[in-house]
C-alpha cells in the first residue's frame, strides 16, 4: 500500500521498506567516492574513463537514434545511477549503456525498438574499431 503525505512542507511517500523523500534524491559524497567498482578494485581515474566513454556511446547512440537531449541526459543519468550500487567488474558498461538510452526514450515517451538500439551501439562499435584499432565488445 502506497501511502503519501506532506511532512514538513515536504513531500514523503512510503513504498513499504523504501521511503522516498524530496531530501534524500542526491547521494552524500562518502557514498560517491566509495562505489562497488572501487571495492573490486577499479582505480578513481579508471572509473572516471569508463563513464566518460559510456556517456560519449550514449550521446553519440542518441544524435543517430534521433532523440532529444533531455532523453539522452536522462540515459547519462540512469547509467551513473545503476553504477553507484553495481560494479562496472560485474556489470558490462556497454549493455548497461544500451539499456539506459532504451529506458530513457520510453520514459521521455520517445520510443524506439530495441532493435534499432542494438544496432546503433553496433555501428558506434565498428566506427570506434576502424578509427582506434580496438573493439569495445
Amino acid at each position: 500500500m502506497v501511502m503519501a503525505t506532506f511532512v514538513n512542507g515536504q513531500h514523503k511517500t512510503d513504498y513499504g521498506h523504501i521511503i522516498l523523500e524530496t531530501d534524500n534524491v542526491l547521494y552524500d559524497p562518502s557514498r560517491i567516492e566509495n562505489t562497488p567498482s572501487r571495492v573490486d578494485g577499479i582505480s578513481k581515474e579508471d572509473e572516471r574513463d569508463i563513464r566518460i566513454l559510456a556517456c560519449e556511446m550514449i550521446q553519440s547512440a542518441g544524435l543517430l537514434l534521433q532523440l532529444p537531449q533531455v532523453a539522452m541526459a536522462t540515459a547519462q543519468i540512469l547509467f551513473h545511477r545503476f553504477y553507484l550500487v553495481k560494479s562496472f567488474v560485474i556489470h558490462n558498461y556497454e549493455h548497461l549503456a544500451m539499456a539506459s538510452i532504451f529506458l530513457a526514450a520510453k520514459i521521455e515517451e520517445y520510443p524506439r525498438r530495441i532493435r534499432d538500439v542494438i544496432n546503433v551501439f553496433y555501428h558506434i562499435n565498428q566506427v570506434r574499431q576502424k578509427t582506434y584499432g580496438f573493439s569495445l565488445y
